[in-house]
């Protein structure tokens, strides 16, 4: 994946990690801008590429009952407005083959979750909008099927592909991040570990998926040093009360201590080269 090939994304010279980092999901226009200001701000200070991350719409909940967004369009709109106002692209994730067209018109990168990344058709139409694809891997895939679905992209005549590591399931209801797969996915396409999706624990009783946010700090930091191109992480500035995953997001309030740090040791890394 070439960054500048993804319009808006600054700093791409700065030899840093790039991230991909904003709420779960959409839920209305004022948080998600005051998020984005503050994560703005953040990685301008840092020089990191930054893309914000946000659901127009969540498909996969445990409950029929869960939050699934505020309406497709409407949305998609506010993350619009967001790359408009802070000269940021943007990342949302597709569930069904017509969501590609329809966000390809508002976002720069389309993410496969990772529930269906052996999906060929909705991977195809994704691809097929010539967009950056950023596909999740299969908690129940191996690092090297991930090839498969970088291969299904670049057949579609797209070179815009990065794999995403969330995590493989460890039992019913923990995950673990396995770094040997990192050096592995990177023969492939740039490899990014989504920090608090590795950190859920999923099939709860209760129907809600639980984490564990103060981990984050440990994942992300061993993710860099094990060579990531980059990293993605839900925050917000109350996970208790968002709407979604808030179990495992980091707190706005955490996240440039965070950076910061990571940007110490990415810069440690680079130096043995």
């Amino acid at each position: 994946m070439n960054l500048n090939n993804i319009p808006q994304i600054k700093h791409t010279d700065s030899d840093n990690f790039f991230l991909l980092a904003g709420p779960c999901a959409i839920e209305g226009e004022d948080m998600a801008m005051r998020i984005a200001e503050k994560a703005v701000a953040i990685t301008d200070k840092l020089e990191i590429p930054y893309i914000f991350k946000g659901s127009f719409k969540k498909a996969n909940r445990s409950r029929i009952d869960s939050f699934t967004g505020i309406g497709d369009e409407k949305a998609l709109k506010i993350l619009r407005k967001v790359s408009e106002t802070f000269h940021v692209p943007t990342v949302t994730d597709i569930h069904e083959i017509r969501d590609a067209n329809l966000a390809a018109e508002y976002v720069d990168v389309l993410q496969i979750p990772a529930f269906l990344v052996r999906q060929t058709d909705l991977v195809v139409a994704a691809a097929n909008t010539g967009k950056t694809i950023n596909l999740k891997k299969g908690q129940f895939m191996s690092p090297e099927s991930m090839k498969h679905a970088v291969q299904k992209v670049l057949d579609c005549g797209n070179e815009q592909a990065v794999i995403t590591d969330r995590g493989t399931m460890f039992g019913y209801q923990d995950m673990i991040v396995d770094f040997r797969g990192i050096p592995t996915m990177k023969q492939y396409a740039p490899v990014v570990l989504d920090v608090t999706h590795s950190l859920q624990q999923p099939n709860q009783s209760s129907g809600v998926t639980g984490g564990r946010p103060e981990m984050i700090g440990t994942i992300a930091k061993a993710g860099i040093a094990a060579g990531v191109n980059g990293l993605f992480m839900e925050t917000h500035f109350d996970p208790a009360n968002a709407k979604s995953d808030g179990a495992n997001m980091l707190h706005l309030d955490l996240l440039e201590n965070l950076l910061s740090q990571l940007v110490a040791i990415r810069k440690t890394i680079n130096s043995f080269k």
